[in-house]
This record gives structure tokens, C-alpha cells and sequence, in this order.
């Protein structure tokens, strides 16, 4: 993940840089796709035509977005609908309160994950490493400090200082954003 934030990438974007474009793309990919999935539920194929409309609306789309850093949200918001166009084009029944309410508790899940991860880009590389050693690998820190070459009590103050940085970061960027106001649809 790049060290531009997404209002930064949105500008580019709009001046027509191409990488910054394959940029946000890349950063929004994953997101995009687990809302088609998980909560929507939409099965692969359908999914897959749900991210290429997405992308391809964001594309058309981005110079109407006023307030660039509210991309995220704006972003969630257009795959929402695309979402629920798709459903309803489906010969299914009307999407149910009930699933837009389960869908709501799903992107909340998918928009804090998307914010540590984010977060977490932000830190140093050692910090990555050692805290995706720790969390996500479930190493212990004996493994960690072999790996590592260092002794394994450095590895416990090591993760507590990484965590620190983490939730610095994590609360930096975890200042709520306005939904943009711009028309999706």
C-alpha cells in the first residue's frame, strides 16, 4: 500500500495520472470485492461484474466527488448500490431490510479492517513483520526472535512498541470522514 492517502491519489487521479489510478485501484480492490462477497453474498461470477461497474463508475464518476478524502466512503456507498442493482436484476426478490442490515454490520467489520490495514502500511517495515509474525502467523516469540535474530524478550517490548505505533496511527486516520453529498447513481 502506498504512502498517499487517498485524497492525495483522487487529485491525481483526476489530473489523469495513470499510476495513481492503478494505485487507488489496488487499495480499493480487496474492499471492493469483500462487500460484493461478504456482504452481499453474490456469487463469484456476479461479484466480478459488480467490481468491473464499480471501477468503471469510479472512473466516469470521480470528478464529482467534492471532498476527495471521502472517497472510502463514497466508494462503499457506490458498491452498496451496484450491489443491491445487481440483486435486483437477478430475478431475486427485493433485497430485505434484513439483509441491508446484515450487509451494514459486514461493512463496518470490512471498513475497520481496511483502517488497520491501512494503518499498519504506514509503520516500518520491522514493525510489520514482527507484528504479522505475532498476530497473523501466531508465532511464538522464540520463533519470532530466531527469525529475527534477536532474543526473544527483545521480541514481547518490540510487539508493545509496534502496538503503540499501530494504534497512533490507527487513531490519526480514524477521524471520521462526511459521506460525500455527490449523486452515485
Amino acid at each position: 500500500m502506498g504512502s498517499r492517502t487517498d485524497a492525495e491519489l483522487v487529485g491525481a487521479c483526476k489530473a489523469g495520472d495513470e499510476a495513481a489510478w492503478n494505485e487507488l485501484v489496488e487499495r480499493y480492490a480487496r474492499y471492493v470485492f469483500a462487500i460484493t462477497t461478504q456482504a452481499y453474498r453474490l456469487p463469484h461470477h456476479e461479484a466480478e461484474e459488480v467490481f468491473q461497474d464499480v471501477f468503471a463508475r469510479v472512473f466516469e464518476r470521480l470528478d464529482s466527488l467534492r471532498d476527495p478524502a471521502a472517497f472510502r466512503p463514497w466508494l462503499r456507498q457506490l458498491t452498496r448500490r451496484c450491489c443491491v442493482d445487481a440483486l435486483r436484476s437477478g430475478s431475486r426478490e427485493e433485497p430485505s431490510d434484513q439483509l441491508e442490515d446484515a450487509a451494514d454490520e459486514v461493512l463496518d467489520s470490512l471498513d475497520e479492517a481496511l483502517a488497520v490495514r491501512q494503518s499498519l502500511a504506514m509503520l516500518s517495515g520491522d514493525c510489520q513483520e514482527i507484528l504479522d509474525r505475532f498476530f497473523c502467523r501466531d508465532e511464538s516469540y522464540k520463533s519470532i526472535g530466531d527469525a529475527l535474530s534477536l532474543p526473544a524478550g527483545t521480541i514481547a517490548s518490540r510487539i508493545s512498541r509496534c502496538l503503540t505505533r499501530l494504534r497512533d496511527e490507527f487513531e490519526g486516520r480514524n477521524t471520521p470522514v462526511p459521506a460525500s453529498s455527490e449523486q452515485i447513481a
